[in-house]
């Protein structure tokens, strides 16, 4: 075996010990540095400073550190930040330290790169991490940082597959058990028009609902082409959007706000799901290098779900050029309809019965309601949620790409795995999906199992 084999088999012997250790190591010396103690992390902050990390450092991950430091009633310091890319890392740096110059106190050695940066900025001094990478790393950063005694933010979705949704509600429980305070960026939650509307349904407002939709319509989103220089797994980690091990595919990484909203209104989730999907436009094109770079998800998908009341879901997503678009979400009942997005609602005569009057800004919003909830004493947990509505996509995805009916119970206890990260050590290791002799990745054929 040669050094540099020995040297990574050691690496991960080590992360793995992190993980099963509950990172007991970590904790301990945070505390001898200064960190909270999870006990005092149960009570309220006050106003002290609440020191943050964050992992993850592409656009999402930058924006919630702004928002995280925009929240009042206290100082919020940036101490650390990581992401797989150092230029990833160097970018957000400077755009937040743009943005609030005196809140970023993050030296040199307190920015890590490479794929062990989670491990980096959980062993600084914080009291919060913000963990924003491609989902499909969610579920090991997630673990780790419970297990390191971390409150966590955590953007949506929280996994891409049934054992990383299994994983997340086992931290989650955890997490509880630590009092450790856990929010997803299910931003629409937190929306006061989405409260006040969605109060109004579950009180009656339409009567019995027997029927929602929900659509994230619209002409898609960037893509990386390919760099001559990147391996294989670089590459695909850079255009991470159309990699299913990373992203999960757009039902997952985006139509999960909408899904999530019936799920809310529902207070439950569907039990069984069909549908249909596939790749009208994300088609090589010979001539077109770059439509190579449509990796492997649809870039349509329709599913009907039902819940255990018999009640209807029809649920659409596309990523098309040219169309209808819409991103919102409906419901119908006995006494009348809702535009739930819109904050409207008619009886069945048309005439509007209800017009919401809230606010809209979620994303800043669900920063201000955790942070003010910690410093009441407070310990939020939206992992349950977070993690069952990411399973409400993932399920449609799997109704989609077989063609088949397919059942809640069944699929959430399946050991499909789309990859193992946690085994990942640098960009030179082998990529869990792979091109064929002309460059193109495996795409799902609906009725081929």
């Amino acid at each position: 075996m040669s050094d540099a084999s020995s040297k990574a088999d050691d690496a991960r012997t080590s992360r793995r010990d992190f993980i099963k250790k509950g990172s007991s190591l970590l904790v301990a010396g945070g505390m001898v540095a200064g960190s909270l103690s999870l006990a005092r992390a149960a009570h309220s902050y006050g106003s002290d400073t609440i020191k943050i990390g964050l992992v993850g450092c592409g656009g999402r991950g930058t924006g919630a550190a702004v928002q995280a430091l925009n929240t009042t009633g206290g100082e919020v310091k940036l101490i650390a930040l990581g992401d797989v890319f150092a230029d990833r890392a160097q970018a957000a740096y400077r755009g937040i330290k743009g943005q609030h110059g005196d809140k970023v106190d993050v030296p040199r050695d307190r920015i890590f790169s490479g794929f062990e940066a989670y491990l980096g900025v959980l062993g600084c001094d914080i009291d919060l991490i913000l963990l924003a990478t491609p989902p499909g790393f969610r579920p090991l950063h997630f673990e780790a940082a419970i297990g390191a005694g971390k409150n966590v933010f955590m953007e949506k979705p929280v996994a891409v597959d049934a054992p990383g949704v299994r994983r997340v509600l086992a931290a989650g429980k955890v997490a509880k058990e630590k009092d450790l305070a856990v929010a997803v960026g299910l931003q629409r939650r937190h929306e006061q028009a989405y409260q006040e509307t969605i109060e109004a349904l579950q009180g009656g407002a339409i009567g019995d609902i027997n029927l929602t939709r929900a659509y994230w319509n619209g002409a898609g989103v960037w893509v990386r082409p390919r760099n001559d220089k990147q391996t294989e797994l670089e590459y695909q980690m850079r255009n991470w959007y159309y990699f299913n091990w990373l992203c999960g595919d757009h039902i997952v990484e985006q139509h999960i706000h909408n899904l999530d909203v019936i799920n809310w209104l529902k207070d439950a989730y569907p039990v069984t799901a069909q549908g249909q999907g596939g790749r009208e436009v994300r088609k090589y094109r010979p001539g077109d290098p770059e439509s190579k770079d449509f990796g492997q998800i649809f870039d349509h998908h329709f599913v009907e779900f039902t819940y255990a009341d018999g009640s209807k879901l029809f649920s659409q997503c596309r990523h098309i050029k040219n169309c209808w678009d819409a991103v919102n979400e409906y419901a119908h009942g006995s006494q009348g309809q809702a535009d739930i997005g819109g904050g409207r609602i008619y009886d069945n005569a048309g005439k509007l019965v209800f017009q919401t009057r809230g606010t809209r800004d979620g994303h800043q919003q669900e920063h201000h309601d955790l942070f003010a909830e910690l410093r009441a004493g407070m310990v939020p947990n939206e992992a349950e949620y977070g993690a069952l509505s990411t399973f409400t996509a993932i399920f449609g995805r799997r109704a989609t790409y077989t063609g088949q009916m397919v059942k809640w119970e069944e699929e959430l206890a399946s050991e499909k795995s789309l990859a193992n990260v946690d085994d990942f050590m640098t960009l030179d290791n082998e990529a869990p999906v792979k091109p064929d002799e002309n460059g193109l990745y495996p795409i799902p054929i609906p009725g081929v199992l």
